[in-house]
C-alpha cells in the first residue's frame, strides 16, 4: 500500500519585497516577511507530498518559503518526534505528526509569457513534489495552433469566431511516479471573473474602468469576454487530459479554476456526464420514429463517456461524509469552492479497475474572510484562497 497527498495552493501574489507587481501594489520588507512566514506555516501544516501552486511571480520567493517551511518542520520534529532510544518511537501517531522536508530539485516553476514590467506583472505556476518528476514537466501557454471556435448563425450561416492564441496563465503538465504508478498531474489557473475591457486608441484607460461614470452594459460585456476566455482555456486543458486518458495514464488536474464545480468551464474539464440509459434515445442516424440505440450500444456509449471523465475530489468527500462544509473562496457574501482537485476514473471507488482511491479530503480555510462584511478583519498578506488536500492510497500490485 502506497499513500500520498496532493494539494492545490493559490498563495496570492508571491513576490519579493519592494517589487511592484500590479500598479501601485508591492510588499514592504515587514509585509513580505510576514507573508513568507505565513505561507511556510501553511506548508508545514499541510505537509503534502505534491503541491500545485498558483500566483507565483518569482521562483526565489517560493524557494525562500520552502526553505523556511523545512527549517520550521525540522525544529518541530526535534521537539515532538521521539528518537530511536524511546521504546515507543515506532508508534503510528508519530509518522502522522512528523514533517518530511522537501529536497533540492523537487520544485518546477513555469513563468508567465505575459509577464511585463513592474506594475504590469503576470504570475506563473509551480509544482513541488517529494517524489520528483518522471521527466521534465511541460509548460503549455503559447498554443502551437490557435484555438478557433466557430459560431454558426441560428437558422444557418456563419456568425464569426473566437480565437485563442495563448492562455492567460500557463498550464504545467508533470508526470510523477508514486509507488508503481506514473500519474499525470496538471496544474492550472484559469482566467478570473474580472472583466476584460477595451481601451480606445490614445485613451489612458477603458471607459468601463471609470466607476464615476458607471457603464453597466459595458462591464457586462467585459464579464462576457472573461467568461469566453476562461471557457476556452478549459477546452485547451480538456484536450490535454483526453490525450492522457486515451494513452491509459492516470490523471489528476488541480488548480484555481475561478469557477465552481458546476460551472460550464469546470464541466468542460471534467467531461460529459452520461445518461443512465441510452436505449430509450432515438439514434443519431434514425430512419424511422422508433430507431433507438440497442442495449449493447448503450453499454458501449456509457463506457466510452465514463472512461474520459474526471471526478471532483470534493464531491466524493461530501458524498462520503454526508455534509457540505467545503469552501475555498469568500467574496461578496458568497462562500464557494473555486479551487479544485479532479481525478480520472483510475481513482474512482466504484471503478473495479481503479489503481487507487481517495481516503480523505481536507481544506484549510480558517484564514478566509469576506471583505464585504464590515466586521471581517482585513488581511492582504494571507492567501485569499483555501488550500485543498486529497489524501490518496494506491493499490500496490502483488
Amino acid at each position: 500500500m502506497t499513500e500520498f497527498t496532493i494539494a492545490s495552493f493559490n498563495v496570492k501574489n508571491l513576490i519579493g519585497a519592494n517589487s511592484e507587481y500590479y500598479r501601485f501594489e508591492e510588499y514592504t520588507d515587514e509585509e513580505h516577511a510576514w507573508k513568507e512566514s505565513w505561507l511556510a506555516d501553511q506548508l508545514v501544516t499541510m505537509d503534502t507530498d505534491i503541491v500545485c501552486f498558483q500566483e507565483i511571480f518569482d521562483q526565489p520567493s517560493l524557494y525562500a518559503v520552502i526553505k523556511a517551511a523545512n527549517e520550521s518542520g525540522e525544529e518541530l520534529n526535534a521537539e515532538v518526534i521521539p528518537d530511536r532510544s524511546k521504546r515507543y518511537h515506532r508508534k503510528a501517531i508519530f509518522r502522522k505528526l512528523s514533517y518530511t522536508p522537501y529536497e533540492d530539485g523537487s520544485l518546477f516553476f513555469a513563468p508567465n509569457v505575459n509577464d511585463g514590467e513592474p506594475g504590469h506583472r503576470r504570475p506563473g505556476l509551480a509544482i513541488l513534489s517529494r517524489h520528483g518528476f518522471e521527466s521534465t514537466p511541460e509548460v503549455i501557454q503559447k498554443l502551437s495552433e490557435p484555438l478557433i471556435i466557430e459560431f454558426p448563425e441560428l437558422g444557418g450561416g456563419h456568425a464569426g469566431n473566437f480565437t485563442l492564441t495563448k492562455l492567460s496563465r500557463p498550464i504545467i503538465k508533470a508526470r510523477i511516479r508514486v509507488g508503481g504508478e506514473v500519474i499525470t498531474v496538471f496544474n492550472t489557473h484559469f482566467k478570473s471573473k474580472l472583466g476584460e475591457y477595451l481601451t480606445p486608441k490614445g485613451a489612458p484607460f477603458s471607459p468601463e474602468a471609470d466607476l464615476t461614470n458607471y457603464d453597466p452594459t459595458g462591464r457586462a460585456l467585459g464579464s462576457l469576454r472573461a467568461s469566453l476566455r476562461r471557457t476556452a482555456e478549459a477546452l485547451v486543458l480538456r484536450r490535454l487530459i483526453v490525450d492522457e486518458l486515451k494513452a491509459g495514464h492516470p490523471v489528476m488536474s488541480l488548480g484555481d479554476f475561478n469557477d465552481s464545480e458546476h460551472a460550464v468551464s469546470s464541466e468542460i474539464v471534467m467531461g460529459e456526464k452520461p445518461f443512465k440509459n441510452y436505449s430509450w434515445m432515438r439514434r443519431h442516424d434514425a430512419k424511422k420514429k422508433n430507431d433507438r440505440y440497442t442495449r449493447e450500444e448503450n453499454e458501449q456509449i456509457r463506457g466510452d463517456i465514463e472512461a474520459m471523465q474526471l471526478v471532483s475530489a470534493e464531491k466524493l468527500f461530501v458524498r462520503k461524509s454526508l455534509r457540505d462544509m467545503v469552501y475555498t473562496s469568500a467574496f461578496g457574501g458568497v462562500y464557494e469552492s473555486i479551487d479544485q482537485i479532479l481525478m480520472s476514473r483510475h481513482f474512482h471507488p466504484e471503478n473495479e479497475n481503479a489503481v487507487g482511491i481517495m481516503e480523505y479530503f481536507s481544506v484549510l480555510n480558517d484564514h478566509l474572510t469576506d471583505g464585504s462584511h464590515p466586521e471581517a478583519p482585513y488581511n492582504k498578506l494571507a492567501s485569499d484562497h483555501g488550500q485543498i488536500i486529497a489524501h490518496m492510497r494506491l493499490f500496490d500490485e502483488d
